[in-house]
């Protein structure tokens, strides 16, 4: 596997075999991942906010229920 710096872009480097572009900067990668952690976060903030609407949706049902059963209840 042949490697050949591009033109102009010292941090990227093209393999032959198989025409690919590859980015050796690390700190280009490190950022990246930043980025990547970061909307991984924000996902599960996203999810666990979703779990806990769903969860005060059934609260909130049960709660109606409760009130029509003593609504029942007081009418007889």
């Amino acid at each position: 596997m042949a490697k050949v710096i591009v033109e102009g872009y010292n941090h990227l480097i093209r393999d032959t075999s198989s025409n690919a572009i590859v980015n050796t900067s690390t700190s280009d990668y490190s950022l990246y991942m930043a980025r990547f952690k970061a909307r991984e976060k924000q996902s599960d903030v996203l999810r666990d906010t979703v779990k806990e609407i769903n969860n005060l949706k059934k609260e909130l049902r049960e709660i109606k229920e409760l009130f029509n059963e003593i609504k029942g209840v007081i009418k007889n």
